[in-house]
């Protein structure tokens, strides 16, 4: 309600200004414009939020992100996410993408909603490592309660193995 109200105002002061600034010195015009961009960006920030609100609100919500560690003994190609055997989340990457995620970085692979009760999530990879590709997979069986829940799913170099390992860990809220 308060967004709507804000983007009310800004309305009302973007029809104002219109007739201002014909009288106005184009310095003065400049500014005011750039107050109003500022206003306009942090309504559109409000605005994003409220929706991601009330699209997934807390009592349902499901947030997956994808880390990774080292990136010595495999390259990701792909991710595709499964919930109770239903895709849900495909991601193809890049070399960026993957460097980024080298680099310590964390993408946020989805977010949706789940109703209370037991669900499986399954993740699957696939990548280039040094000597083969892989094609692997993790799965967690979840009881989504009230609270959000949050799943981590991590590829991590196993230096006693020489291999990756992948795995999903749920974290706690």
């Amino acid at each position: 309600m308060a967004a709507l109200l804000s983007l009310v105002v800004i309305v009302g002061q973007l029809l104002s200004s219109q007739a201002w600034a014909q009288q106005a010195t184009p310095s003065a015009t400049a500014g005011q414009v750039e107050s109003l961009k500022e206003s306009v960006l942090t309504l559109n920030r409000d605005l994003l939020i409220l929706e991601e609100e009330l699209l997934y609100p807390a009592s349902t919500q499901i947030a997956v992100y994808v880390s990774m560690d080292l990136g010595k003994y495999f390259a990701l190609d792909a991710i595709k996410l499964e919930i109770n055997n239903q895709l849900v989340a495909s991601e193809l990457y890049t070399d960026k993408q993957t460097s980024a995620l080298f680099r310590g970085g964390v993408q946020r692979l989805y977010v949706g909603n789940l109703k209370s009760g037991e669900h499986e999530i399954s993740a699957f990879f696939t990548g280039r490592g040094p000597q083969q590709d892989y094609k692997r997979g993790a799965k967690i069986t979840i009881n989504k309660g009230q609270e959000p829940v949050v799943l981590e799913l991590k590829i991590v170099d196993s230096t006693a193995q020489m291999q990756p390992e992948f795995s999903i860990k749920q974290w706690q809220m």
